[in-house]
């Protein structure tokens, strides 16, 4: 059976784009072995997880599902929980931490649920969108340091214009396209309820159930107020 463990360790290795076989031989395991590993066939002993860990530079909190964040740091259920509320007192770095492991572990768990129906057009699609919107917001703030303009291909009027907001909608109907395409030909989609989250994505799916509240009740305001 599955465990966080295993999972980690066989996405960290389609992360770096190495073959078992490659990641077996740095490792110094057999590639049966390292198969057994990633399947949670078999369990390691410590000092396989410590090759892991200097292997893909990544803490074993974090290999053991006990942080989200990969040095080691910890993110505690209180804290995600305060991270999102309004007006709430963190400030500087610290706010910044948080709100982006909660950003991270979101888009763990999307393109966990993605990686299971398999479809590449829904995952490339979803990354395109997420991508456009983490390119305006950089942008955006490069330009506020006082960045050349000319770091980016793209032109600053066209940028002003919406180019990147026009991306990511584009994006956004090409995944929605592909999700359509997979349920008329009735693929096997993953079961979404909170039980089953919480055992395949333990500790992030609280991060994406946050996310998705938050940003709900946003909407929900600005709808209500008119600013649809």
């Amino acid at each position: 059976m599955a465990t966080e463990f295993s999972r980690t360790l066989s996405l960290l290795r389609k992360e770096r784009g190495v073959s078992q076989r490659v990641a077996a031989a740095d490792l110094g395991v057999s590639q049966a072995l390292l198969s057994h590993y990633e399947n949670g066939i078999r369990e390691p002993g410590l000092a396989f997880v410590s090759k892991v860990c200097d292997y893909y530079h990544v803490s074993a909190d974090y290999m053991l599902g006990r942080t989200l964040a990969r040095d080691g740091s910890m993110l505690t259920a209180e804290e995600i929980l305060n991270a999102a509320e309004p007006g709430n007192v963190l400030q500087g770095s610290v706010l910044a931490t948080l709100r982006g492991k909660l950003i991270t572990s979101a888009s763990g768990v999307l393109f966990g649920l993605l990686g299971k129906l398999g479809d590449k057009d829904a995952i490339n699609a979803a990354a395109d969108s997420l991508g456009c919107h983490i390119y305006l917001l950089y942008r955006l703030l490069h330009r506020a340091a006082g960045g050349s303009t000319a770091y980016f291909a793209l032109p600053e009027e066209d940028c002003a214009a919406g180019a990147a907001s026009a991306g990511a909608s584009l994006a956004r109907t090409d995944y929605a396209r592909a999700l359509a395409k997979l349920s008329r030909e009735k693929a096997a989609f993953p079961d979404m309820s909170h039980e089953t989250l919480n055992s395949a994505f333990p500790g992030r799916s609280q991060g994406m159930i946050q996310v998705l509240s938050t940003a709900d009740g946003q909407l929900n305001r600005l709808n209500q107020s008119g600013l649809k």
